[in-house]
């Protein structure tokens, strides 16, 4: 059975940083594309971060890449997400997501996704 577990949100200032950490088991870590969305209640999932399989690319959305950054730890089965300068519109419910493949986890087709953590940032 997939479990995708995030961790690490919480309510912070603008301004501050937060990592989000996604703890990943029951599949083979390294075949799978992993990403980050976020989605406010009421509202579509929006992507912010994706990185292959081996870590060595990723992409980021404009409206993220000068502040986030995405990361995994294939030897840990860890995605996580560096979140600098935080601002109040970048409040929302965060998700990780895998699929093997690369194109399924951009589109947001994704197959495996975890239950979400709450970041909340306060002006």
């Amino acid at each position: 059975q997939v479990q995708m577990v995030e961790s690490g949100g919480g309510l912070v200032q603008a301004g501050e940083s937060l990592t989000l950490s996604c703890a990943v088991s029951g599949l083979n870590f390294d075949d799978y594309a992993l990403g980050w969305f976020r989605q406010a209640p009421g509202k579509g999932r929006q992507g912010v971060a994706f990185i292959n399989y081996t870590g060595r690319s990723s992409h980021l959305p404009d409206s993220v890449k000068d502040r986030f950054t995405i990361s995994r730890d294939n030897a840990k089965n860890m995605l996580y997400l560096h979140m600098n300068n935080l601002k109040p519109e970048d409040t929302d419910i965060y998700y990780c997501a895998a699929d093997r493949s690369w194109g399924a986890v951009v589109r947001g087709t994704h197959q495996y996704w975890g239950q979400g953590t709450q970041v909340t940032v306060s002006s």
